[in-house]
Parts: C-alpha cells; sequence; structure tokens
C-alpha cells in the first residue's frame, strides 16, 4: 500500500538554513503496483533508499581507499540519506549549491570541491561558512584565487587535476575540458606543496568505462608526474567512471575495477598515499526507475510524456543509453510477443528522441506506461522546463 509522509528538512536559501516542511510519497510494494495504484499522469521518478544503501556497502567493502559521492549525480535528499546511513562520510561538490545542500543533510561529512573552476564567492563561503578544505585547481590563477579568497589560509588541501590522454575505454571523455598536462601538473605540485597542509593529485578516466585497464594507464601517469615534481604527494583521487548495467553495453564490474586499481596502485608504488575516488553513478542508478506513460503510437514509434529533456537525457543522441525497460498496463494483460521501438519525448524538438531500440510488447498502447530501469542517476539533474514539460513527481518505493 502506499501512504503520503511527512517530513521535515533543512534548506538553504539566501545562504541562511531553514526548516521547511515537505511531503514524499513513500510507497510499500512493486512498481506495477504503485502503477496500478496512482495511474501517473505526469512523469514519475521512483527511488530505492535501500538499493543505494547496498551498492554504497559494497563500494566501500571493495575499494581500497575513501569514496567521496558525487553530488552532481543525484542531489535527491533522500539519496544523501541512504548513503550517510550506508557510511559514505565524504562527497565531491561542483558547486556552491551542492556544498550547501550536503551541508544541509549530512552535517558531519567531509566536503571536497572539486570543480576546477570555482567562482571567488563560492570559494569564500564555502570556506568560511561550510569549513571546506579540500579545494581542486588545474592552473595557476585558479591556486592563486583560492590563495586569496581563504586569506592566505594555512590548512588548505589542495588537489591538482591532471588530464588525461584521450581513450576508447570511457563514453565520455573528461580531460578535454578540464586538466592540466603532465608537465604542468608537475610545476603546479611543486606550487602547491609551499601552501597545502595536504597535497593531492587526481584525474578522471572518463564516464560509464569500457575497459577497466584505462585506470592502469592513469596511475602509471600518475606515478610518473609525481616523481617529476619531486614533491610528497599525500593523495590521490582515481576520480569516477565506474560503471553500471545498460542494455547492449559489455562492461566490467566493480569488482573488476577494484582489483585493477588496487594491483596499479602497488604497480606504481603508490601505496603509502591515501586513495580516493569520486563514485557516482555506480552508486545510485539502480535505485531509480523513470515511469513515463505512452500517448500515442506510430507503428514502431511511440510518444512519450518523458524524453531527453527530461529524465531520460542519456538515452538521447549523444549517448544513446539503452536503459533496461518494461511495460505495464493498467488493466488487462500483454498478448503476443515482443518487438523493437523508437522511443520520442514530448518536446516540439527533433532532437528529443531515443533509438534505442526498446524490446516492449508488440501491443503496447497509448495510455500504457514504460518503466525505465537504472535510471537513479542523471535522470533527475538533466531535467529541464524545456516547452513547460518538466513538472514530475518522486516516490521513494520500499
Amino acid at each position: 500500500m502506499g501512504k503520503l509522509v511527512s517530513f521535515r528538512k533543512k534548506a538553504n536559501q539566501g545562504g541562511a538554513l531553514k526548516t521547511v516542511k515537505r511531503s514524499l510519497v513513500v510507497f510499500k510494494g512493486t512498481d506495477e503496483q504503485l502503477i496500478r495504484r496512482r495511474k501517473p499522469a505526469k512523469p514519475l521518478h521512483v527511488l530505492q533508499p535501500a538499493v543505494i544503501e547496498a551498492a554504497a556497502r559494497r563500494f566501500m567493502d571493495a575499494f581500497p581507499g575513501k569514496a567521496m559521492f558525487a553530488v552532481k549525480t543525484n542531489p535527491h535528499e533522500s539519496v544523501i540519506a541512504a548513503l550517510v546511513k550506508a557510511g559514505v562520510s565524504a562527497f565531491d561538490a561542483a558547486s556552491i549549491a551542492e556544498v550547501r545542500l550536503v551541508r544541509a543533510h549530512a552535517p558531519k561529512a567531509e566536503i571536497y570541491f572539486m570543480h576546477p573552476v570555482k567562482t571567488p564567492e563560492s570559494i569564500r563561503e564555502a570556506y568560511y561558512r561550510y569549513g571546506v578544505r579540500h579545494f581542486v585547481l588545474d592552473c595557476e590563477d585558479e591556486l592563486y584565487k583560492i590563495i586569496r579568497e581563504t586569506g592566505l589560509a594555512t590548512d588548505l588541501k589542495l588537489h591538482v587535476r591532471l588530464a588525461l590522454p584521450k581513450n576508447k575505454g570511457a563514453t565520455i571523455d573528461l580531460s578535454s575540458k578540464f586538466g592540466a598536462t603532465p608537465m604542468e601538473t608537475a610545476e603546479l605540485l611543486r606550487k602547491c606543496r609551499t601552501v597545502s597542509d595536504k597535497l593531492g593529485l587526481c584525474f578522471h578516466v572518463g564516464t560509464q568505462i569500457s575497459d577497466a585497464t584505462v585506470f592502469t594507464q592513469a596511475l602509471m601517469l600518475a606515478k610518473s608526474v609525481i616523481v617529476d615534481s619531486g614533491v610528497k604527494v599525500d593523495m590521490l583521487d582515481v576520480g569516477g567512471g565506474f560503471p553500471v548495467f545498460y542494455t547492449g553495453e559489455n562492461v566490467p564490474s566493480i569488482q573488476t575495477c577494484m582489483d585493477v586499481i588496487r594491483k596499479g596502485v602497488r604497480k606504481a608504488g603508490l601505496e603509502h598515499m591515501e586513495i580516493l575516488a569520486e563514485p557516482g553513478r555506480c552508486l545510485v542508478a539502480e535505485g531509480g526507475k523513470l515511469v513515463a506513460r505512452v500517448e500515442l503510437r506510430k507503428g514502431n514509434l511511440l510518444y512519450l510524456n518523458e524524453g531527453t529533456y527530461g529524465g531520460l537525457f542519456d538515452a538521447g543522441p549523444l549517448l544513446g543509453t539503452r536503459f533496461p525497460v518494461h511495460a505495464v498496463r493498467g488493466e488487462g494483460v500483454f498478448e503476443g510477443g515482443t518487438m523493437d521501438f523508437r522511443l520520442a519525448g514530448p518536446t516540439c524538438d527533433s532532437l528529443d528522441m531515443m533509438e534505442g531500440p526498446f524490446t516492449l510488447p508488440a501491443d503496447i498502447r497509448m495510455g500504457d506506461w514504460i518503466v525505465f530501469e537504472n535510471t537513479g542517476a542523471y535522470s533527475q539533474t538533466m531535467r529541464t522546463d524545456f516547452n513547460g514539460f518538466g513538472k514530475c513527481d518522486t516516490v521513494l518505493l520500499v
């Protein structure tokens, strides 16, 4: 049965913490039971805190270091709560808004401000109001900005972002926008050492990796840079990229990634350093579902009330992610076999298309619902109000 529960949460508005009243639907049962009971007319985000908590525990049990959750992946307060319950005590924030969010819902957490380009105002607020000491940078100007805005602080923990050579083992390369060259990184490490209480080196192998050996290559490059710098480096952040399963993708398991990282750290002789990671997708993806309704069918093309400008950005032209799917009918049953479909979102833009293919019942029709699995990562954060189609509901499934 489903029930509406009210709870009080802390929110940050205008720099001041307030307590505001919120209501959240908590439903006990399956997604099919939820759909048949609510008959949702709007897209529905379904979060499963217990699944997220279990994924976080598995990651931390396997990872040879400290895991900091990448907040950008899913900043919902119930996600933060589930991770804290699992024992996550560190969070990777990309903006002052994420810093505020974490401090409101995880007041004892250690926050790492890991965006290489920060505004002066956000640095000051993070340092003085929220006690943030970890900051990342990839150039001298950002270093001087951090030093200036923190008042020549002596307790800074600075992380230098190293750009990696482009590889084919990740869905999206994350070194084309941020990161210093190996030579620049070595020089930055030397400069940071003189003003850092603790010094770190970080990199990111890319999103949703398909080959775990990218970590080995990155670790060996990191070792070379550290040697060239000639200074003591205390922390090594191996970033994120830890994959989850989507239809048609062949990805390494989390355990395989951990084995490669552990062996790579040992091979590079970096065991003495504190090892960090920024898991995001792999902690929350499987703890989320997205429910969309079929509004029209034209042959093998289904028009939905949700699309790439909403919670299905990853399924669009850029990534083409094929989320595992199943269909739900409010009354009656599906008959016959299955067939492959293309999907269209509700906006007027022709880019709002998901080519898939997505395998669904051959007799699916207007008014049926499609449940997209493994959508706990980025679905809510990438949502827009384009064409006025941004409204959705969120339910906790327990």
